[in-house]
């Protein structure tokens, strides 16, 4: 996921009832395919080699954007922009690879949903915003949930590291998205995905060609790796900033609740691999962190 808050939001004169839900839809469906393509491509490829194929495609599918509105990025904006890939693209993108290898792909789904608690605790941390009781309570919901995750067994075997992983990577996600809300703000939100998505690209190529398996790699994982960054990165975040233009952010960011019921889904569905009640209970738990998190006052 990337900072939702970028541009502000073009009300369309004729849009149906049902296209919303069903971009929505289709979002949290690409997005939570995601962690079933690492779930194959990163036992084969490893977790910077796979990043790095997610990256470079992941960027030219949304160069057009930067093209077209290059002359606003100055060089001044490059260090900012470096610094937003690597916090908001190839380090998480990397520590999920790295769960993947190791833990079926629901754990990463449902860990990757403390992204908008952590979005809320740093801003809170870090730039003095308040955070309010009823955020408090999300949060402890939330880390309770984690806990609850990271305590179960799969296969009898802890999934520990990877929830930490997981978790790991969406305390860089709110990290980023604090950050491009207040260096990044005005600039196009389609250009801004496709330079931080560059720069990642750039960061992570050396560590790839460093550690690239020596192996052959399997179709299937080539298949996964190149859906991962045409599908997933390159189109997903095409689709996300569509949103972001035509509903808003605040609506647009609500894809965040069906990430992991995708993610275990396609998992359960392609990969057989189980759904265990610490995994229900945990994704409950935080889930309903982040909705009360969401909630306006009265």
């Amino acid at each position: 996921m990337n900072s939702p808050a970028l541009v502000r939001p073009v009300v369309p004169a004729l849009s149906g009832a049902w296209l919303t839900p069903l971009e929505l839809g289709l979002l949290g469906a690409i997005w939570g395919s995601s962690f079933m393509f690492m779930r194959i491509a990163a036992p084969d490829f490893g977790a910077l080699p796979l990043v790095s194929v997610r990256l470079v495609l992941g960027a030219l599918v949304l160069m057009p954007f930067l093209l077209r509105h290059r002359a606003a990025f100055t060089p001044s904006l490059w260090p900012k922009l470096a610094l937003v890939g690597a916090l908001n693209a190839a380090a998480p993108f990397a520590l999920f690879a790295w769960a993947a290898q190791r833990a079926p792909a629901g754990i990463s789904a449902i860990a990757n949903s403390m992204t908008v608690l952590f979005t809320a605790l740093v801003a809170f941390l870090f730039y003095g915003e308040r955070i309010g009781g009823r955020r408090a309570v999300a949060l402890v919901m939330g880390f309770a949930g984690v806990v609850v995750l990271a305590s179960g067994k799969i296969a009898g075997s802890s999934p520990g590291l990877a929830v930490a992983a997981g978790v790991s990577a969406a305390f860089f996600y709110g990290v980023s998205a604090n950050l491009v809300k207040r260096h990044l703000t005005g600039l196009p939100a389609g250009a801004v995905a496709a330079a931080t998505l560059g720069c990642a690209a750039l960061l992570t190529l050396p560590f790839a060609v460093a550690s690239w398996p020596s192996q052959p790699i399997r179709g299937v994982s080539w298949l996964s790796a190149v859906a991962l960054g045409v599908l997933c990165t390159g189109a997903g975040y095409a689709l996300y900033y569509r949103l972001i233009q035509r509903i808003g952010a605040p609506r647009a960011v609500t894809v965040t609740y069906l990430l992991p019921l995708f993610g275990v889904a396609w998992a359960w569905v392609l990969l057989d691999e189980p759904v265990t009640l610490t995994m229900a209970a945990a994704g409950t738990l935080i889930l309903g962190s982040v909705a009360l998190s969401q909630r306006k006052p009265s």
